[in-house]
């Protein structure tokens, strides 16, 4: 490699790794800002999907009982009923199931509704819950046939169940327009847990909860994240390139210095003029390298006639 490759390769490599690592570095960080940000704003915006869920499930609950009362076919004390009676026929283990006097109006006015929910795909329960936690009607999705395995049954089959968990009672005697609680189900799942409170007849009743699963917010962010980071590399990889081939380009000039250099300080190339376009830094310095050539001709020239 001669002299003028070398120092031309060193530079520009030197120049292009600086700016290469200050362009990825910026590229990181505000991939990292980005990523931060969307990722709290759409788990921001599903929390805040899941508290208008629970806010209007929880008013058509009350309106449910509501109409109920007034049109004879419930008393407030059928509501408000808390003798709950063991549905017999099947050992529940430890998880009985009741009935009261008013599960079977909820099986039939609630169900859908409460279904309807779920076709948000990030809910996983949409319920009604007394101040208990007695839930007289679950999701269809958990009213599956009983099998007799308790892990299957477990997650398959749980209406009609009390739920008096801490979380759950939180929820359920809640008096806030809407309450945030990670909740840790017995099935093993960690979810968000979102609630408002339900009134019938201008008294508390219950609250209605909606489930919202961390694992799938999760998985949401990890492909923005992936989505993000890939596209950031891939600019980061071609601004790294285009950089590269611009250094190169703009270090010819200072190549064509060098050779020019090394040829006057061998003696060569005295009478070949250096000229420069450029006005610019490197300009001065071809016309500083110009001036040391014409003046070393004219040092070789009187050497030469003294001589």
């Amino acid at each position: 490699m001669s002299l003028a490759t070398a120092v031309r390769s060193r530079l520009s490599a030197k120049i292009s790794l600086t700016l290469a690592v200050l362009l990825l570095a910026l590229t990181a960080l505000a991939a990292f800002v980005i990523v931060t940000h969307q990722t709290r704003q759409m788990e921001e915006l599903t929390l805040e999907k899941a508290r208008v869920a629970a806010s209007i499930g929880a008013r058509q609950y009350g309106d449910v009982f509501d109409d109920a009362i007034d049109s004879s076919l419930l008393s407030v004390n059928d509501v408000f009923d808390r003798s709950y009676v063991p549905i017999k026929g099947y050992a529940w283990g430890a998880n009985p199931k009741y009935h009261t006097r008013y599960d079977s109006l909820t099986d039939r006015s609630m169900l859908v509704f409460q279904d309807k929910f779920l076709e948000y795909e990030d809910f996983v329960y949409a319920v009604g819950v007394d101040e208990n936690g007695y839930l007289p009607t679950h999701n269809t999705r958990f009213q599956h046939p009983m099998t007799g395995v308790p892990e299957k049954d477990l997650a398959g089959n749980r209406t009609k169940r009390i739920f008096a968990d801490p979380v759950g009672l939180a929820a359920a005697r809640n008096l806030e327009p809407s309450l945030l609680q990670v909740y840790k189900r017995d099935t093993g799942e960690t979810m968000w847990d979102v609630s408002s409170p339900i009134f019938v007849k201008g008294k508390k009743w219950g609250a209605f909860r909606v489930g919202v699963s961390m694992e799938r917010i999760d998985a949401r962010k990890r492909t923005l994240l992936l989505s993000l980071v890939a596209i950031f590399g891939a600019f980061a990889l071609v601004t790294v390139v285009v950089i590269f081939f611009v250094v190169q380009r703009a270090m010819r000039p200072v190549g064509a210095l060098t050779r020019a250099a090394e040829g006057i300080s061998m003696g060569d190339g005295l009478d070949t003029p250096i000229r420069s376009e450029s006005v610019d830094e490197i300009g001065q310095l071809t016309k500083a390298v110009e001036r040391l050539r014409v003046s070393m001709k004219a040092a070789m020239s009187r050497l030469g006639g003294a001589s």
